[in-house]
């Protein structure tokens, strides 16, 4: 009976392990919105996010639809994440030194600035111009999905995921400046006060994980009430965990060998459990595991799992739904909205990529990674077209009108299917140019 479990088991274990896993999951989510938007469970799928949901108790709490704690509350584990991530970039990846991070860095910028003026060329008036922010965004789940299917260099891949990592500070910033509330200065200056708290906490060498966990949720609601999106908490809080182990390496070694040694001193014992000792071992054994690991490094793995498969799928599921009628088609195909929406993703995204990528290369400030052509840059840039989480994310911002979001999702959906097929023929072609 297990070896049949674990053989039943085998597959998805293979699946979610496999870097297209994510982008796969994210597409199943996204038709099955779509899906239900056109069903004849159309209503209570839009009714289902319409659901209040109070967190918190009489007098102290907050009240607000599941549509908000999904895209307010849910999608801050994911900002949290880009702040763990961004911060190991900078600090020990692809991003730690000047020359390193310069290509990654204007390739990002150029996709983020010319979308933003092809947009706002063809929607110049408010308050469709809200939207110039939309096609700024890259998707890093379905860029790398696409990307792991085919056979490229290593190089190129890091590239991809140094560029969407840099692309989502810059969508950070963009809400933050421009996608944010009326300030409420007591509560700014509140989370102020507790991100200094966090801040010193890190100086001081706390690394309980409950501190960051309980001061940051008190600065998500802070910030929340200040008016700023409470994304930013998300990666405010990634920021602040701590980057360096409890234990150094050679203590993690000496702490090791003695207890390995006092397990194996111990004589077995029948049965299924463990002598004291030889458990006491074992127990300080997982502990030594534990503080050999920086708490950054140890909750970007234990999260990212849970936001692959779990926290941008159902952001989709709750962001995807678009009635798609063909008179409703018809008439948005041609708004402005739409088209400066899919034009900045698929048209500014990998020129701008490809431009300023080229301009930073000739002027000597980087260069390319080993073996690579211009023509898989421009490929990596047509991938950068496909905007999908965030520019939803943004396009939630930006519109009030139901009408003007559903004319940016059109747009989203429309580019981002495009870019990921060029894109990927782009880099197929790319390749075998490269085979003897």
């Amino acid at each position: 009976m297990p070896f049949r479990f674990a053989f039943l088991k085998q597959p998805f274990e293979d699946f979610f392990k496999h870097q297209a896993s994510g982008g796969i999951v994210l597409l199943c989510a996204t038709i099955l919105a779509l899906v239900l938007a056109n069903s004849p469970w159309s209503e209570a799928y839009f009714h289902l996010w319409e659901i209040e949901l109070t967190v918190g108790f009489d007098h102290f709490g907050m009240t607000q639809t599941l549509h908000y704690w999904v895209n307010d509350g849910l999608m801050a584990v994911f900002f949290f994440l880009v702040g763990l991530e961004l911060k190991r970039e900078f600090m020990a990846g692809e991003l730690a030194s000047f020359r390193q991070a310069m290509l990654p860095i204007a390739a990002a910028i150029g996709g983020m600035l010319v979308p933003a003026v092809i947009y706002f060329l063809i929607n110049p008036s408010i308050p469709e111009a809200r939207g110039w922010g939309i096609p700024m965004a890259t998707d890093i789940a379905f860029a790398l999905g696409v990307l792991a299917l085919l056979k490229v260099s290593r190089s190129l891949a890091i590239f991809l995921t140094a560029l969407a990592i840099v692309d989502d500070l810059g969508a950070v910033l963009v809400i933050a400046l421009f996608y944010s509330g009326k300030l409420s200065f007591l509560h700014l200056a509140v989370a102020i006060g507790l991100l200094l708290v966090l801040v010193v906490g890190n100086r001081l060498g706390v690394q309980s994980l409950n501190f960051y966990g309980l001061i940051g949720v008190c600065l998500w609601v802070a910030l929340l009430k200040s008016g700023i999106h409470g994304s930013i908490a998300g990666v405010l809080i990634g920021s602040v965990i701590p980057a360096r182990p409890r234990l150094s390496h050679k203590d993690f070694i000496s702490g090791t060998e003695h207890y390995v040694e006092r397990y194996k001193e111990v004589g077995d014992v029948p049965g299924p459990f463990h002598h004291e000792e030889r458990h006491g071992a074992l127990l300080t054994l997982e502990q030594l595991c534990h503080d050999a690991m920086s708490p950054l490094q140890r909750m970007e793995h234990q999260l990212n799992d849970w936001v692959i498969f779990g926290v941008i799928p159902i952001f989709a599921l709750a962001n995807a739904g678009l009635v798609l009628r063909w008179q409703d088609l018809v008439a948005g195909s041609s708004h402005p909205v739409t088209v400066g929406v899919a034009l900045g993703l698929l048209i500014g995204k990998p020129l701008g990529i490809l431009v300023f990528s080229w301009i930073s290369v000739r002027s000597g400030l980087c260069t390319l990674p080993r073996g690579t052509s211009w023509l898989e840059v421009l490929g990596i840039g047509m991938l950068g077209g496909i905007g999908f989480t965030m520019s939803l994310f943004i396009s939630n911002l930006a519109f009030v009108s139901v009408s003007l979001s559903n004319y940016a999702k059109l747009g989203i959906f429309i580019a981002s299917l495009l870019a990921g097929v060029l894109g990927f023929a782009l880099l197929s072609w790319a390749s075998s140019r490269k085979e003897p």
